[in-house]
């Protein structure tokens, strides 16, 4: 115990410093999140003011294009230096951590052991599927998924392991992604595991876990689209529709924006799809405008 006392002030100080890290960089992400918040509506307003002045003046248009250019940079700057500043509070816990552990060696303690039963079982289950006894919904939630269709569709398709593809592609084409409850009588019904519907689904990009939105906006991000500037009119459709980062629905449900290779339209360059519909030409603030027809249908 003596030969190691030596290390226990260095141990402690590189425990100290690690743990400041780690507070500093969580108050700069707070602080940059904060501040994002509060420039948001500032940057809407702008935005918002020349679309209108564009309308009747000309001029104001390089203006407008400047601010969304502007707007669309500090986001991809905020991104990326929130993207470092995760990898960095990352690495300095990690460094707390293991000085904590070599402080606790160096005394002789050990970390007390959880009791087994406080371990919950369900971190051993290879996907997380509703349990086949789940109760019904409580008032309020959505209804049950009609499961009549998977039924029919195994029926079909067979029990086995090989139908796992053709069952997945069904489901998705039937309802629009591959709801959790469809996927649970899949594996009820046949010899498919819940592993290889977790492994089918996530491996293929075109299967989705998570609902879809009302209208497919493709955005073609295609050579002459992209040095045209697709890049810029995805970010401002996100950012006007108030898509979160690593999402690609908004929280109304409305729109998806899809990223493609091409859409067959060059000339038109840059070029968006919504749903059956073609916008060419655009600019960030015009293509925002191409889903006007969507976001205010017509009434019947």
């Amino acid at each position: 115990m003596t030969a190691r006392a030596p290390w226990r002030p260095v141990a402690r100080a590189g425990a100290a410093v690690a743990a400041g890290f780690v507070c500093l960089l969580a108050g700069v992400l707070v602080a940059d999140y904060v501040s994002a918040r509060r420039e948001e509506p500032r940057e809407q307003a702008r935005i918002t003011e020349l679309q209108v002045q564009a309308q009747t003046d000309p001029s104001a248009a390089r203006a407008l294009a400047a601010e969304q250019d502007r707007v669309t940079r500090g986001r991809q700057q905020r991104k990326a230096r929130k993207n470092a500043i995760a990898i960095l509070l990352i690495v300095c816990a990690s460094a707390f951590v293991g000085a904590a552990k070599w402080i606790n060696a160096m005394e002789g303690r050990r970390p007390h052991a959880l009791p087994v039963k406080a371990i919950p079982m369900a971190v051993a289950a290879p996907v997380t599927l509703p349990s086949a006894g789940a109760s019904a919904p409580s008032p309020g939630l959505p209804a049950p998924l009609d499961l009549t269709f998977v039924d029919e569709l195994v029926g079909r398709e067979g029990r086995s392991r090989e139908s796992a593809i053709p069952i997945l592609q069904a489901i998705q084409a039937h309802y629009g992604y591959l709801p959790d409850d469809a996927l649970r009588r899949v594996t009820e019904l046949t010899e498919i595991t819940p592993a290889q519907v977790a492994g089918t689904s996530t491996f293929y990009a075109r299967f989705r876990r998570s609902p879809v939105g009302e209208h497919i906006v493709r955005v073609c991000h295609g050579t002459a689209c992209h040095v045209s500037g697709a890049r810029a009119i995805t970010e401002e459709l996100r950012r006007q529709l108030h898509i979160r980062d690593g999402a690609d629905t908004d929280p109304a449900g409305l729109f998806t924006i899809d990223e493609v290779a091409c859409l067959g339209c060059c000339s038109l360059a840059p070029v968006l799809m919504v749903d059956e519909r073609t916008a060419g030409g655009l600019t960030p603030a015009s293509a925002y405008a191409a889903l006007g027809a969507a976001r205010h249908p017509e009434p019947a």
